[in-house]
């Protein structure tokens, strides 16, 4: 059923006049047409030519519980009826924000108990950029400046989000990244390992951190940022034997840990957070996107008591802050969705239930034509399409074969991200096992449908 008041032609003439799309060729864009969604309701959108689609990728990577929550709509309106907005500068609170810190405390990792409140990943990661300098800084080592991430790595699109992001298109433009930010390998084993076994490789990749660190020297590195799982870089689900070696390597030089779960909080590796999944135990912990399932934003920092009691007792001022830190509507949408996600035993869905199945339905897929691997955790999956299965042997990227598919997927009703020839997926965490068969379904009949295009081509 459409609602619109507009046909999609008209839509889209507006929004190629005046919306300019993040991560977009406008140009291209206003070609072609922009896909204009119009509603939701529980793990389906539609667009206004009514029709309706899987959407694979919660959004993207945050509608946890589902589209047309009632729970989270109440608690926005009688938010907004009772105090729409204030600041927390000024010495003053709102009871949200002040709940919302008692609610993360309850679900979060040990030792976790203080937050500070943002509107996004890429603000919290920023945040972490000016609390870890500033904690060394109270620690008497002010020489500690340098942040640590890895290639292809994703935490945000701001100038120190995107710097610490390893993603060289983002680093061509905007002079970026900006000083004492500098990156490491991936634990990306079918791209990178496969002359090794996963175990080993993940060592080795780990150990790309040590050398990083040597080479700079450790008494200038501050922290070190990873994604348990990378997500905007291909769902890279790292070997078991790489994070363990992560936090020795942390350890031994004293440098801070960052767990970026903006992606795999609040459930979705089947746990409440990613860190818990790989047993790491970080010090600081980014999160945005699930802790409102996406219906508002909101975003922050778990702030571990080795850099809270230090910013708390030694720090005075600290001199950063956003206008909509601890919104009061964001954190009362935040506060319902958690308490919904506990009442349906969401996390614990994705953990025995659906997660598993997902990823049993997924290695089912590797005996396509055009699948070398897959990979899964929780609601996570991935597919890496190539031209060749048996020696791995990619398509060259400039063919855009992932986006070929990404085509199909969207004109047979599902929403499978490309990161390159990788097709991703991450569905709101109420998906059942049945749409889980739905999706992966349609995801086969898009890769027959894009072995048949590149056949054609003669790239097969």
């Amino acid at each position: 059923m459409t609602t619109s008041t507009r046909t999609t032609k008209q839509w889209q003439e507006a929004d190629s006049g005046h919306f300019l799309h993040p991560f977009t060729d406008h140009q291209s864009l206003a070609a072609k047409g922009a896909r204009i969604v119009e509603r939701g309701e529980g793990v389906y959108i539609w667009d206004t030519d009514g029709n309706k689609i899987l959407d694979g990728m919660s959004g993207l990577w945050c509608v946890n519980v589902g589209y047309g929550r009632r729970e989270l709509i109440d608690a926005a309106t009688r938010q907004m009826e009772q105090l729409a907005f204030y600041n927390a500068f000024f010495n003053t609170s709102t009871p949200p924000a002040i709940e919302l810190g008692e609610v993360l405390s309850e679900i979060a990792p040990a030792g976790f108990k203080h937050f500070f409140f943002s509107s996004s990943g890429s603000e919290s990661n920023d945040t972490n950029v000016r609390m870890v300098r500033r904690y060394w800084d109270l620690m008497g080592q002010p020489q500690r400046q340098v942040i640590i991430g890895r290639n292809n790595g994703y935490h945000g699109s701001t100038m120190a989000g995107a710097s610490l992001s390893g993603m060289s298109g983002m680093h061509a433009q905007g002079g970026l990244p900006i000083p004492n930010i500098v990156h490491v390998g991936q634990p990306h084993w079918y791209e990178l390992g496969r002359d090794m076994t996963p175990e080993d490789f993940g060592i080795q990749a780990a150990r790309t951190l040590e050398e990083k660190i040597l080479a700079i020297g450790a008494d200038k590195v501050a922290a070190f940022i990873g994604e348990p799982v990378q997500g905007a870089g291909g769902v890279i689900v790292p070997p078991s034997t790489y994070w363990p070696e992560i936090q020795r390597i942390c350890r031994k030089y004293d440098i801070l840990l960052i767990s970026d779960e903006v992606i795999c909080g609040f459930g979705r590796t089947g746990h409440w957070f990613g860190c818990q999944t790989f047993g790491v135990q970080p010090d600081l912990i980014t999160f945005a996107k699930g802790v409102t399932s996406g219906y508002i934003p909101l975003g922050g920092v778990m702030v571990g008591e080795r850099v809270a009691k230090v910013l708390i007792e030694q720090g005075g001022e600290f001199n950063h802050g956003y206008t909509y830190s601890g919104h009061p509507v964001a954190c009362a949408v935040a506060v319902a969705n958690i308490r919904l996600l506990q009442k349906l035993k969401i996390v614990e869905h994705v953990r025995d239930d659906v997660g598993p199945y997902l990823a049993s339905r997924f290695e089912e897929l590797r005996d396509h034509p055009l699948v070398g691997h897959s990979q899964a955790c929780g609601l996570m999956g991935a597919v890496q399409m190539v031209k060749d299965k048996a020696s791995g042997t990619p398509f060259d990227s400039d063919l855009a074969v992932g986006m070929i598919c990404r085509a199909h997927c969207f004109a047979n009703g599902l929403v499978m991200r490309a990161v390159g020839d990788r097709m991703i997926v991450a569905p709101p965490l109420v998906i059942t096992r049945a749409q889980v068969d739905e999706l992966v379904t349609k995801a086969r009949l898009c890769l027959d449908l894009t072995l048949a295009d590149v056949k054609a081509r003669g790239w097969f």
